[in-house]
């Protein structure tokens, strides 16, 4: 589910390893382009120590100008190896060629540097202390940014909230803004943290600790093909004993719910007030399902808190990328041509050329949300999210036959008293998704199985382009306690391919956590439920003949934890139990879906 990196194949992407790169080097049109060389000469201090606050000394590398005096400095911090990192990606001597200094930290307990590794908890203290100490420098001017892709990217904003006083901008790619939609979502735990640690993380704690198992990220790639399926499948999940070892924070998050006050560290979404600093967000509709909400999010909480502020320093980008893949015009089985690519090397540094050097360069003078509409492949520059001049377009589920797997989308509302569709779901045997990469993938195969449903629309007659937050309200009812329910929308072409429009984690919701409570609200059989979906979101044009689908299931294994359907949670128990689940669509239970159309582009 996340980015891995391989020493023999650095544009390697994999469903769930979650390895943060940020070299993205083909240029695009929509962004200035300033060519720098080479920094042959630049000075290159290795493993330089900087003492955090407890006294644990993490371990930098510091590339600095060749010239004389003081510069401003940009900060990266990896869990991934920074000798890694500096081997091979460019943006380090891009940015000392521009005048620049560099530092490349290993995170702590990582690589070169002392301590424990506790994932994400230490780095908002860890990274003030080193922003900090960078400025003191009698190298630095005292302007510091900061940048990062997927981990990189999260430990910014873990530090920006700590309100280090010389942070000025930073370039935070692909993460998060609530642990509710990271470690989590929709109160389902993500699977994908499982073989993130098992094959970036493990390997190096082994290796620091003198345990036993693969020590090398080839070693975990190889052990990862021949055991994944019984560690993915392993119940309960805090009994697996694989990991007890090397990562006991994994076991400390499963002991934590999504809406325990134990994840307030990691919350950024009541914070916006405390960062100074000027944000760039970026992330693609097809990155983790994590990296749009979070994009989203986060530009919103930094406008609302800058509201008064001429230029308020933030803006938002979303491509039509995976995790990490902004140099690629593909993403799974769609092209979206070669505008779709970005330099993400320019964009990092136009933006720190800016804010934290002062240059005069139009970034300012740029709308705050810029999107890439997939089908149409076209950029979209607004003022706001969502964007103001869409309407709400209604499609309801319906249905001639309750035992249909087939099923009608359309704008009439139902009338038709004791209308449901029903569909098994066994724990046992869960939808699995059959793409191991992220992206665009046909997902007609899943159509007419006994475990799912889905709803189509007539072929559209006109181009309908469906820009913003998508809006879902699905009555439910079923013969268990608890079941997760998946709403995916996909865009099927006259051909019968369908596309899904994210990725997999917007468009899950746990019935238990409905209410987004503590502890878990159980259904009582037989009785009707509304599960409420509101975090999903894309922008895409349906093209004339094309249908819109929604695809319904209790499970997209192994994304995601499987729901037992007993009321007991998979951390804890390991008994499953199948389940009968109806969906409704009668006048007293609408279940429906509300699109954000572009008025104009829709004809009925």
């Amino acid at each position: 589910m996340k980015i891995t990196f391989d020493i023999r194949d650095s544009a390697s992407i994999h469903r769930s390893a979650f390895f943060a790169f940020f070299v993205m080097l083909i240029s695009a049109p929509m962004f200035y382009s300033q060519e720098a060389q080479p920094a042959s000469n630049a000075q290159h201090n290795t493993n330089v120590s900087v003492p955090m606050r407890d006294g644990v000394e993490l371990r930098a590398d510091i590339l600095l100008p060749s010239a004389e005096g003081k510069f401003p400095a940009l900060v990266y911090r990896t869990p991934y190896g920074k000798h890694l990192a500096l081997k091979e990606y460019k943006t380090f001597a891009k940015a000392v060629a521009r005048g620049y200094a560099v530092v490349v930290q290993d995170v702590r307990g990582r690589y070169a540097s002392d301590g424990e590794f506790v994932a994400y908890q230490n780095e908002g203290r860890d990274g003030f202390d080193t922003i900090e100490w960078t400025a003191k420098q009698p190298w630095c001017d005292g302007n510091v940014g900061t940048f990062g892709l997927s981990y990189p990217g999260a430990v910014q904003w873990l530090a920006a909230v700590e309100n280090p006083p010389h942070l000025k901008a930073m370039v935070p790619a692909m993460t998060f803004s609530t642990p509710r939609n990271f470690f989590y979502s929709g109160g389902v735990f993500d699977g994908s943290w499982l073989e993130w640690i098992w094959v970036n993380i493990a390997p190096d704690i082994r290796k620091h600790k003198n345990l036993a198992g693969p020590r090398t990220y080839e070693e975990a790639e190889e052990t990862w093909k021949r055991e994944h399926e019984r560690l993915q499948s392993f119940l309960p999940l805090r009994d697996l004993p694989d990991l007890k070892d090397v990562a006991p924070f994994y076991y400390e998050w499963l002991a934590h719910p999504p809406a325990d006050s134990w994840w307030e560290w990691a919350e950024l979404r009541k914070k916006y007030g405390r960062v100074h600093a000027a944000v760039l967000n970026l992330s693609g509709w097809y990155d983790e399902a994590y990296g749009p909400d979070g994009a989203t999010t986060n530009v919103n909480g930094l406008l609302e808190t800058r509201r008064d502020e001429k230029d308020p320093r933030t803006r938002t980008i979303i491509g039509p990328w995976t995790h990490g893949g902004q140099e690629k015009t593909r993403a799974g089985e769609r092209d979206f041509g070669a505008s779709s690519a970005i330099d993400y090397d320019e964009l990092i540094l136009r933006w720190m050329d800016r804010y934290v050097r002062g240059i005069e360069n139009g970034v300012e003078r740029e709308k705050p949300v810029r999107l890439f509409v997939m089908g149409k492949n076209v950029w979209r520059d607004e003022g706001s999210w969502p964007i103001p001049h869409t309407d709400a377009k209604t499609y309801y589920l319906r249905s001639e036959s309750n035992t249909a797997r087939f099923a009608r989308l359309n704008a009439t509302a139902p009338d038709k008293s004791g209308s449901y569709n029903e569909f098994l779901s066994d724990p046992a045997h869960p939808v699995t998704d059959s793409h191991a990469a992220y992206g665009a993938h046909d997902y007609r195969a899943l159509a007419g199985r006994k475990d799912i449903l889905v709803y189509d629309t007539d072929p559209l007659l006109a181009d309908t382009e469906v820009t913003g937050p998508i809006h879902a309200e699905i009555y439910v009812s079923a013969d268990v306690p608890d079941l997760d329910l998946w709403v995916r929308l996909l865009d099927v072409a006259p051909d019968g391919t369908a596309f899904n429009l994210m990725s997999p984690g917007l468009d899950v919701l746990r019935a238990s956590y409905r209410n987004e409570k503590q502890q878990p609200e159980l259904l009582k059989p037989g009785e009707i439920y509304k599960l409420t979906f509101d975090h999903m979101l894309t922008s895409n044009v349906f093209r004339a003949g094309h249908q819109i689908r929604i695809q319904i299931s209790a499970a997209f294994f192994p994304h995601f934890s499987r729901n037992l359907q007993t009321g007991e949670s998979e951390i804890a128990s390991s008994k499953l139990c199948p389940a009968h689940i109806r969906i409704y669509h009668e006048p007293d239970h609408r279940s429906r879906i509300e699109l954000p159309v572009i008025p104009g582009e829709m004809k009925r």
